[in-house]
């Protein structure tokens, strides 16, 4: 008599509040011993009523608003929004403000990935690493407090241009901040493209094909390391791309292949840090005289904008990748609409392809090598029989103690 084993499966829910997990998103795993056969991902845990709040802003409040959308790309998100108010709004931005507006940019990606490479080294516990990583970006918060006078919400970004300049007697100090990173960057390469430990960690994990990013629409580093050339600095140039030599930096530059593993997403963070400090250094040299903003009058500037009717987008290549901004004006005070699509929206279902097959320890890694920011993603829509159901705070908030109980129950 012979005798049959059937294969048990198992539920595993991870999130939405986790230890591994920076912020709230809810995973729910099948597994069979150690591996992942099945994932879901749930989305909704935050949401702050951004966009809706914009509505009852004028567009210079709103700036405020979109630098919090995000603590880490507060300056790509208000930029993606003055870049489509400008355009709704037919305003020509001074070349000289155009320039600045790549420093600032590249200096955010330098801030971002080198952040990341930190969180990176710390989901795999090796902290050592975490603190080198946290002493490169202080250089570079150290240079954008220099710059903007803030660290983190930098309050740099004006419809129509910038609100501070660079003058020729802070060449020196910037320079000496670009020097830290510089001089750190071959230490950081060996780290994590030479060490048994990342390469045990990364090679071979969390893989995403060159087609399922195209047919999943993933963007950033993450599509860039499966081989994806797509870069909205080089696609579609905005500010001052157009003057400069961009190229789509993928894993193959240094290892001649792409696999569009973890290791391949390491690789193209790390070109890309490179490549920001040498386009900021040649943004500097190459800066052109003339204006920072084309209207320094706030009042007349809010006067000009309330008189727009028409729409606009913003596209930016933030250090995840796309961010997208669109802004109706109807000629109110406020915009009619504002809408914004944070890069992460596009690379959660590639979390799907990366994660199937791997291992529960891999986890940790392979969702953070996307880079996510569930706060910049969260979305509520609501609809009950076809109709559209509008819901006050009050409503919210009896609906979150309904559910708080219940989950206590």
């Amino acid at each position: 008599m012979s005798e049959t084993t059937e294969k048990t499966s198992y539920k595993i829910p991870i999130g939405p509040i986790h230890p591994a997990l920076k912020e709230p998103v809810q995973f729910n795993f099948e597994i069979e011993g150690e591996k992942i056969i099945d994932v879901g991902v749930e989305l909704g845990q935050v949401h702050r009523s951004v966009e809706w709040a914009a509505t009852r802003r004028n567009p210079i409040q709103i700036l405020y608003l979109a630098e919090r959308i995000c603590g880490i790309c507060s300056y790509c998100h208000p930029m993606a929004f003055t870049l489509a108010t400008e355009r709704a709004a037919g305003i020509e931005v001074p070349m000289r403000a155009q320039y600045l507006r790549v420093i600032h940019q590249e200096l955010e990606r330098i801030c971002s990935h080198v952040l990341w490479a930190g969180v990176a080294a710390h989901e795999i516990g090796f902290d050592t690493v975490l603190f080198l990583t946290w002493h490169i970006r202080e250089a570079a918060l150290d240079l954008t407090e220099y710059l903007c006078g803030n660290r983190v919400t930098k309050a740099i970004t004006m419809i129509g241009g910038v609100r501070r300049d660079i003058t020729p007697d802070m060449h020196g100090y910037i320079n000496e901040k670009l020097a830290v990173v510089k001089d750190n960057f071959e230490k950081l390469r060996k780290i994590y493209l030479e060490d048994k430990t990342f390469k045990l960690r990364s090679q071979g994990c969390g893989i995403l094909t060159k087609e399922d990013a195209l047919k999943l629409c993933a963007v950033g580093p993450t599509t860039r390391a499966s081989g994806v050339k797509k870069d909205v600095r080089i696609d579609q140039p905005y500010f001052a791309f157009g003057d400069f030599d961009i190229e789509y930096m993928t894993p193959d530059i240094i290892t001649g292949e792409v696999n569009g593993d973890v290791y391949d997403r390491i690789i193209v963070r790390l070109l890309e840090v490179k490549q920001s400090v040498e386009l900021i250094e040649e943004a500097i040299k190459r800066m052109p005289e003339g204006e920072i903003v084309a209207e320094p009058k706030i009042a007349k500037l809010l006067n000009q904008l309330k008189k727009v009717e028409g729409e606009g987008i913003g596209r930016m290549e933030a250090p995840r990748g796309e961010v997208f901004h669109y802004v109706k004006y109807m000629g109110t005070d406020a915009p009619y609409s504002w809408k914004v699509r944070a890069p992460t929206y596009s690379n959660i279902l590639p979390w799907i392809p990366m994660l199937l097959g791997e291992q529960i320890a891999d986890i940790p890694i392979v969702a953070a090598s996307t880079d996510p920011c569930m706060s910049c993603t969260n979305r509520v829509g609501v609809v009950t029989q076809g109709k559209q159901t509008y819901l006050s705070g009050e409503d919210l908030h009896r609906l979150s103690v309904e559910k708080t109980r219940r989950m206590l129950a």
